[in-house]
């Protein structure tokens, strides 16, 4: 069975836990690259990354936007927010209906 991980700071992630996600608090930058790394190795399909951690550890990330499994998403967290979660999410959708369904 695949898994769901949730990264980012303590404060922004603990709520994910109650809805049976696995949460991964990090302190730092560093501590995140290692943690993503481990996450994508592992069985985690979907792996939920804090927009504000997600502009530290962009090089990161982008390293697995080309591959199939895992997915990362950005979300919004308490603080860091860039609204790229959301454009994100947007884009995908455009993507897969072919129009923009917000109409901005």
């Amino acid at each position: 069975m695949y898994k769901i991980a949730v990264l980012g700071d303590y404060d922004s992630i603990y709520g994910f836990g109650a809805i049976g996600m696995d949460t991964f608090p990090v302190t730092d930058p560093e501590e995140g690259i290692k943690t993503l790394r481990v996450l994508a190795k592992s069985e985690y399909e979907i792996i939920y990354v804090t927009e504000g951690l997600a502009v530290q550890i962009n090089h990161e990330i982008n390293k697995y936007k080309e591959m199939l499994s895992p997915a990362i998403i950005l979300i919004p967290g308490v603080f860091g927010n860039t609204g790229e979660g959301v454009a994100g999410v947007k884009a995908s959708v455009e993507q897969a209906v072919g129009s923009d369904i917000l109409f901005s």
